[in-house]
């Protein structure tokens, strides 16, 4: 098994992994063009316990979130990046979610201690409750970086 995986082999893995007494840190998102604050994040996220695990949306919930001309790199090429940084143990690819119940069934199959977020996440609460639900806390891991997001790079080129 690599790092990228179904959420069947994570629920199994993650199983594993509590059972050594091993925390499990969630983070999920878009990352579409690698920047700073993403490295940084994921970094910080990774602080906070053992197996970092980082959710991966869809392409058509990209371009949802973000606009048509999103995501730039597919979710498959998205998730190859995120696999080769050390601070990531896995990534799993999100179908699309058209509601939130289905993060909320999600997070209740992988069970995470934390779920990692930045400071100005619009969706804490949500995320908050989520974890709160499972057992876990959320953690607020770092302040966004001004300046630094994919729309700001698109925006240079």
């Amino acid at each position: 098994m690599g790092k990228i995986i179904t959420v069947e082999q994570a629920a199994r893995t993650i199983k594993k992994i509590k059972h050594q007494g091993q925390r499990i840190v969630l983070v999920g998102g878009i990352f579409d063009l690698i920047h700073k604050g993403h490295v940084e994040f994921l970094e910080a996220a990774k602080k906070e316990g053992d197996i970092l695990i980082a959710l991966l949306e869809s392409d058509l919930k990209t371009r949802e979130i973000k606009g048509k001309n999103r995501p730039v790199n597919t979710q498959e090429d998205r998730a190859f990046v995120l696999s080769r940084f050390i601070m990531v143990d896995y990534v799993i690819l999100l179908p699309y979610f058209r509601r939130d119940q289905d993060y909320e069934e999600l997070v209740k199959t992988l069970q995470p201690d934390i779920i990692a977020v930045t400071k100005t996440d619009a969706l804490s609460n949500l995320k908050k409750r989520y974890a709160k639900m499972v057992g876990g806390n959320l953690v607020e891991v770092i302040s966004r970086i001004k300046n630094y997001s994919t729309t700001r790079l698109e925006e240079k080129i």
